[in-house]
C-alpha cells in the first residue's frame, strides 16, 4: 500500500505534512477528504474527525505532529530531524511554538479576516496581545540562518513556511498591522517560496481554497 495522505490543500496542518512528504521525496497518494464530517467511516481514520491523517500499511495515524514523525521514522531520507536530541528537541520546539503559541491563537481571528464572520473588538485585543506575547517567545528561539532552526531544511520550516503566511495575513486584516513583521518573515518566505516543493503546495492550496470557498458560497 502506497502512503495515502488525507485532507485538503486549505489546510495548513495538511500542507505541513504534504510539504514534509514532497521535501524528503516519499512516494504517496493524496485522497481528498473534508473536516466536519462525523461519519463513522472517517472517525474510525480520525477520531475528532480533524485533517490531516495518514493511512499507512499498520493502520491510520491523526494529529499532524504524530504524522510528521511517523513519516520521520519510516522514511529516514532527507531528515527533517536532526541527529542530535538535543538540536531535534529545539526543532521539535520552534514546532511547537509556532503551532501553540503563534498559529492557534491567530486562528481566532480567522472567522472575520477569511469567511466573511465578524468578532468582537474584545476577542481581537486578547488575541493581540497573546500573539505579541507568542511571537517575542518564538523570535527568541527562531534563527532565520537561513532556515527557521539553522542551517538545515527541517519540521519548523514545514511549520512556518504554511502557518506563518496565514497569520500574517490574519492579523493585517483584523488588527490592521502584521504582528509578525519585527521578524524577516517575508525575506524568508519570499526565499522559500522557490523551493520547487513549496511551489507546488502554495498552488494546490490556491486551487483547493478556491473550491473550498465555492461550495460554501452554493451552500448558503
Amino acid at each position: 500500500m502506497t502512503l495515502k495522505l488525507c485532507g485538503f490543500s486549505a489546510s495548513n496542518y495538511y500542507n505541513k505534512i504534504k510539504l514534509q512528504l514532497l521535501e524528503k521525496e516519499v512516494i504517496f497518494q493524496e485522497e481528498l477528504v473534508w473536516t466536519g464530517s462525523m461519519e463513522d467511516s472517517l472517525l474510525v481514520r480520525s477520531p475528532m474527525g480533524k485533517v490531516p491523517f495518514l493511512d499507512t500499511d499498520e493502520g491510520p495515524i491523526s494529529e499532524s505532529m504524530a504524522c510528521a514523525e511517523y513519516v520521520e521514522t519510516v522514511y529516514p531520507q532527507n531528515p527533517m530531524l536532526p541527529d542530535n536530541a538535543f538540536e531535534a528537541a529545539k526543532v521539535r520546539e520552534l514546532v511547537i511554538y509556532t503551532e501553540l503559541h503563534i498559529e492557534l491563537v491567530a486562528r481566532q481571528l480567522y472567522p472575520e479576516a477569511f469567511f466573511g464572520g465578524k468578532i468582537s473588538d474584545e476577542a481581537k485585543e486578547k488575541s493581540r496581545k497573546l500573539l505579541l506575547k507568542g511571537i517575542a517567545a518564538y523570535a527568541k528561539l527562531a534563527k532565520f540562518l537561513p532556515f527557521v532552526a539553522g542551517q538545515k531544511f527541517t519540521l519548523a520550516d514545514c511549520a512556518a513556511i504554511v502557518h506563518l503566511p496565514l497569520v500574517a495575513s490574519a492579523c493585517k486584516i483584523t488588527l490592521g498591522e502584521d504582528l509578525l513583521a519585527p521578524l524577516p518573515v517575508k525575506d524568508y518566505l519570499r526565499w522559500m517560496g522557490e523551493r520547487p516543493a513549496v511551489q507546488r503546495v502554495n498552488a494546490e492550496r490556491k486551487a483547493n481554497t478556491e473550491l473550498m470557498l465555492a461550495i460554501r458560497a452554493s451552500r448558503r
